[in-house]
């Protein structure tokens, strides 16, 4: 904003627009106290949004809690609604009001020459699409097994594939046959933890980043404090669900059947370490400085195009409209819709608060 512009004389038929948004968008630190309440946001989000991950995990991998088939079926959907309403409602939403074409930096320099959300996000999605395809292209070329056919293994051990491939298949385990149930499901399961971790990870990254953001945003903001704090609470938890759920349906191996426990306590960590880097730096960091928003704007793009894709061909795609297994149970299919609309309206309906 240029120095000479006096905000108390402004003549709106000459004035510069990207001046007058831009004295209107300035942004001040807006801390207001409440340290007691804010140090406890650190550990009460700690707590919930690592349960929440660690729950829909834990229902499959720990036997003992004999979960109800139902209940592992609502966290699972209901997290997959929760990643696609976050992908819109907090991520793609903010990234507007950040950088888009009416904010301060949407209308100087060269981010006045292009709408840069969506085409961020754009960029995010086809990013994704590559790696995805180019992991299910590796593990085809590698092992003989395409997604298809890795989809295709039933019970007992049938697998749908080409004469090639289980020569292929036959090559590496020397010892055993196409009909050697338990060698051939850990063989897929191994294929399938190839073609799906990768593109796991990127989509923790892109919640993470969000979670960064909201918790920095936590230790620092003013009289929106009292409201912020119990709705990120629920955002956290939600979230939480949306990863523990898409890390529940990965099959791990057993060498790294630690790695889920590990990557759900590093998600329920990462928002309360981004509050309490807010705290340190609570009287002199604003939200809404002009760089500020720069990061925030292009970070949530990103990380909107990431959850786009996952939300909408990893999980609903994957599972509802090309999963060979899928159920034939009308009332099962029915309850898994439900909890999906339900996980997508209840985090649209947090975004009118975060």
């Amino acid at each position: 904003m240029s120095s000479t512009f006096d905000p108390t004389n402004v003549d709106l038929d000459t004035a510069d627009p990207a001046q007058v948004v831009c004295y209107i968008n300035a942004s001040q630190n807006d801390y207001n106290g409440h340290l007691g309440a804010r140090i406890s946001a650190v550990f009460v989000i700690l707590l919930v949004s690592t349960l929440a991950t660690f729950f829909p995990v834990a229902a499959v991998r720990v036997r003992m809690l004999k979960m109800p088939l139902y209940v592992y079926i609502f966290a699972r959907y209901f997290g997959a609604g929760v990643i696609v309403a976050t992908a819109f409602i907090h991520l793609l939403d903010p990234a507007y009001a950040e950088i888009g074409p009416q904010t301060c930096v949407g209308m100087t320099g060269g981010w006045a020459s292009y709408s840069w959300p969506p085409a961020i996000a754009l960029v995010s999605v086809i990013f994704i699409f590559l790696l995805d395809f180019s992991a299910e292209r590796y593990v085809e070329l590698r092992y003989g097994f395409s997604h298809t056919d890795v989809n295709n293994v039933s019970d007992d051990g049938v697998l749908s594939t080409s004469a090639s491939a289980q020569d292929q298949f036959q090559s590496d385990k020397k010892e055993t046959t196409v009909t050697d149930v338990e060698a051939l499901k850990e063989s897929v399961n191994a294929h399938l933890f190839r073609e799906q971790i990768a593109a796991f990870l990127i989509l923790e990254f892109g919640v993470i980043v969000h979670s960064v953001i909201i918790g920095l945003n936590l230790g620092v903001v003013g009289s929106e404090f009292s409201t912020l704090y119990p709705v990120i609470v629920f955002h956290q938890s939600f979230e939480g669900l949306g990863i523990g759920a898409r890390m529940s349906a990965i099959p791990f191996p057993t060498k790294y059947r630690y790695l889920p426990w590990v990557l759900c306590t590093a998600y329920g960590l990462t928002t309360p370490i981004a509050i309490a880097i807010g705290l340190g730096v609570r009287t002199t960091y604003s939200s809404g400085s002009y760089t500020a928003n720069i990061v925030s704007g292009v970070l949530d793009s990103t990380s909107a195009g990431i959850l786009i894709y996952t939300g909408l061909v990893e999980l609903l795609a994957r599972d509802f409209l090309f999963n060979p297994h899928r159920t034939k149970s009308s009332g099962q299919l029915t309850f898994m819709l439900v909890s999906l609309l339900a996980g997508t309206g209840i985090m649209a309906l947090l975004g009118k608060w975060a």
